[in-house]
């Protein structure tokens, strides 16, 4: 089963295209929820490159590496990739309103539905949150 979550926000895309793929700007916004953090970011941003991100509690208790490979890549549009053996699309869909990103990805068996998207969409409305305040 895929989920979708998606949000608008009103930027260029170069710039919303930048913080989602920027190292450094995925360390300050990919997180679920304020006690969690992402301490360690790499990006190879080309079909066939790879990317992780360690995101970890605060708390020192929890922690777990998100990593992929990039299977298509078309700059300010579209991000396909793999990760373990269930995939993942985010598209960048410039309109009057903004950018809408969209990320569809296959669900895993672990957790239930509802969390799992509660889950990625909390990310991507910080991801939001990021881009909007470094206007």
């Amino acid at each position: 089963m895929k989920i979708t979550v998606e949000t608008v926000i009103q930027a260029p895309v170069v710039k919303v295209w930048s913080a989602y793929t920027t190292p450094e700007d995925i360390m300050q916004w990919n997180a679920a929820s304020d006690d969690w953090h992402t301490t360690k970011s790499t990006v190879d941003l080309r079909e066939g490159g790879a990317f992780t991100s360690r995101m970890e509690a605060k708390d020192g208790s929890f922690g777990f590496d998100f990593a992929g490979t990039y299977t298509k890549v078309v700059p300010n549009e579209l991000i396909e990739y793999a990760f373990g053996d269930r995939t993942g699309i985010v598209e960048f869909e410039s309109g009057p309103n903004g950018v809408t990103v969209r990320v569809t990805f296959d669900a895993e068996t672990e957790h239930p539905i509802e969390q799992q998207r509660q889950g990625w969409q909390a990310i991507l409305n910080n991801f939001a949150k990021h881009v909007n305040s470094h206007k």
